[in-house]
C-alpha cells in the first residue's frame, strides 16, 4: 500500500514585478509597472493604501478638515454671521474620516483592477532567488517568483524607551485617529508633521493640548521663522508649547497618566488623560527575509543606489525603508523612477534637494530647498524676501491673515534657493517654487510672471520683490 506525506502546499506563480506593500510607494508602482507592460503583483497584509491612505495622511486630513469647519463655526461672528448652539460629535468626526479613508482604498482597488495587476492578501517575505513567500489569513504560505521585487514595506511609529506604547494611555498615531472619546487633557511629544497635527486637531475641538520638543524650536526641520511664527500662532491658540525639554518617565498607575518633562529650569509634571507619542518612525524591515536573501542594511535603512537597485541583483526598495525623506508623494516619486529605469526609459536620479515638505496644521507650513541657516552655512551671498499675509487682501478677507512666505535667492546668480510658507493654503501654493527651482528660474522670472490678484499665491511673488527691493505692498 502506497503511504502519502502531506506537506504545506506552495504554488508558484510567476511575474515580471512584484512590489511588497501597497502604500503611496507599493500602488503607484504597481500602476506605473503594468503601464509599462509589466506582469504585476502586489503584495498586502492589511488594507490597499497602505498607512497613508488608511492611517495616515488622507484620514487625518478629514479630522483637520472637520476641526477647521467647528472653528469657522465658533468664529462666525468675525465674518459678520451668527451660529449659535453650535457644539461636535467626536464619533461622529472620527466615523467621517474612517469613511474617507475607506472610500479611497476603495478606490485603490479599482485601479488594482483597471490595471491588471494580482492583489495578493497577507505577509510577504523576499527569498533567495527572486521569490517572494506570501502567508496568509489562515496560515497557508504561497511562493511566487518575478524578474523583480520591489520592496516598499513603509514604517511604523517609533517607541522610545521612556515612551511605551500600550495603545491607551501612551499611544501612537493610529490610537489618535480613532479614539472612542476626546480627551480633557492631551500630552503630544514631537513636534515633527505628525505630532503637529494632531496638537492642532484636539485643541481645535477643545482638548486643552500640551506640546513637548527635544530641540529648541517646534517643527525643527523647518526655517527659524516658521518655527517661531507657529508656536506664536499656537500659544495664542493656547497651545502649551515646551521646547529644549524631554519627557523622561510616563506614570500610567493612575485615572490618567503623569508625565516627567525636564526642562532647562528642572523638572515639570503633567497631568493628563494620554500621551500621544509622535517622536518619528521605524521602518518596517524586520522579519521580511532581507538578512536571508543579503540585502544590506544600514541604521534601520535598505541601502539602494540612485535608481532604487539593493546589493543583490533583481531586488529593489523604495519609500520610508530608503535614505531618502520618508514623505508619500517621495515614495511614489521613487517607485515610478525605479520602473521606468527597468524598463529602459531614459530617466534621472531624483532631486532630493527640491522635495517639498507639507504639515496640515492651521496654518498649514509647507517648505523646499534650503532654509535661510542652511545657505549661510554653505556661505552663500544670499538675498531673502518676506511677505506677510497681513498686507494680502486676499489673506485679509478670508480671514486668514497669520503667516508669511519667505523667500531665499542667491545674490550673484539669481538662483532660487528655498522657500518657506506658513498660512492657510500653502501646502497648494508650494509647488510654484518646486517647478520653478526645477526650471533654474531666477527671481527676476518670477517677478515678470504676473499672479492674480487678489489670491494667496500673489504673497509667493511679493515675497520675491521684497527680496530684490521691488516690494510694492509692504
Amino acid at each position: 500500500m502506497l503511504k502519502f506525506r502531506y506537506t504545506k502546499f506552495k504554488i508558484m506563480s510567476t511575474f515580471d514585478v512584484i512590489v511588497l506593500g501597497s502604500g503611496p510607494g507599493g500602488y503607484v508602482t504597481a500602476i506605473r509597472a503594468s503601464q509599462l507592460g509589466f506582469k504585476t503583483a502586489i503584495v498586502e497584509k492589511e488594507n490597499l493604501g497602505g498607512v497613508c491612505l488608511n492611517w495616515g495622511c488622507i484620514p487625518t486630513k478629514a479630522l483637520i478638515k472637520s476641526a477647521q469647519v467647528f472653528e469657522y463655526l465658533n468664529h462666525a461672528s468675525d465674518y459678520g454671521l451668527k451660529a449659535t448652539g453650535v457644539d461636535k460629535d467626536f464619533d461622529a468626526v472620527v466615523k467621517r474620516s474612517r469613511n474617507v479613508a475607506g472610500t479611497m482604498s476603495k478606490g485603490v482597488q479599482f485601479l488594482m483592477k483597471k490595471n491588471k495587476i494580482e492583489v495578493i492578501n497577507g505577509f510577504g517575505k523576499v527569498k533567495p532567488g527572486k521569490k517572494v513567500a506570501v502567508t496568509d489569513a489562515s496560515g497557508k504560505e504561497t511562493e511566487y517568483s518575478a524578474n523583480h521585487i520591489i520592496i516598499a514595506t513603509g514604517a511604523r511609529s517609533r517607541e522610545l524607551p521612556a515612551l511605551p506604547q500600550d495603545g491607551k494611555k501612551i499611544i501612537g498615531y493610529r490610537q489618535a485617529m480613532t479614539l472612542d472619546k476626546q480627551p480633557k487633557k492631551m500630552v503630544v511629544v514631537g513636534s515633527g508633521a505628525i505630532g503637529i497635527e494632531f496638537a492642532y486637531f484636539y485643541n481645535a475641538m477643545g482638548t486643552e493640548v500640551t506640546v513637548v520638543e527635544y530641540l529648541p524650536n517646534i517643527v525643527p526641520v523647518e526655517d527659524k521663522d516658521i518655527s517661531v511664527q507657529l508656536e506664536k500662532t499656537f500659544k495664542k491658540a493656547g497651545v502649551k508649547v515646551m521646547t529644549s525639554s524631554e519627557v523622561t518617565h510616563v506614570d500610567t498607575s493612575g485615572k490618567g497618566v503623569k508625565v516627567t518633562v525636564k526642562t532647562a529650569k528642572g523638572e515639570e509634571i503633567i497631568e493628563a488623560d494620554l500621551v500621544l507619542s509622535a517622536v518619528g518612525i521605524k521602518t518596517n524591515i524586520e522579519n521580511i527575509g532581507l538578512e536571508e536573501v543579503g540585502i544590506a542594511t544600514d541604521r534601520d535603512k535598505v541601502l539602494v543606489n540612485d535608481f532604487y537597485q539593493t546589493n543583490i541583483p533583481g531586488y529593489f526598495a523604495i519609500g520610508d525603508i530608503t535614505p531618502g525623506p520618508a514623505l508619500a508623494h517621495v515614495a511614489s516619486a521613487e517607485g515610478i523612477l525605479c520602473v521606468e529605469k527597468l524598463a529602459g526609459l531614459d530617466v534621472h536620479p531624483l532631486d532630493y534637494g527640491n522635495i517639498p515638505g507639507c504639515t496640515y496644521s492651521s496654518p498649514e507650513i509647507a517648505s523646499v530647498g534650503l532654509t535661510e541657516q542652511q545657505a549661510k552655512d554653505k556661505g552663500l551671498d544670499i538675498k531673502v524676501g518676506k511677505f506677510p499675509f497681513t498686507a494680502s487682501g486676499k489673506a485679509q478677507a478670508s480671514g486668514t491673515p497669520d503667516g508669511f512666505v519667505k523667500v531665499i535667492f542667491d545674490a550673484k546668480y539669481g538662483e532660487w534657493l528655498g522657500c518657506h510658507m506658513i498660512g492657510a493654503g500653502v501646502t497648494d501654493m508650494i509647488a510654484e517654487a518646486v517647478v520653478a527651482r526645477k526650471l533654474e528660474t531666477t527671481g527676476h522670472e518670477i517677478l515678470k510672471a504676473i499672479h492674480p490678484h487678489p489670491t494667496m499665491s500673489e504673497a509667493v511673488m511679493e515675497a520675491v520683490a521684497a527680496a530684490y527691493d521691488e516690494v510694492i505692498h509692504i
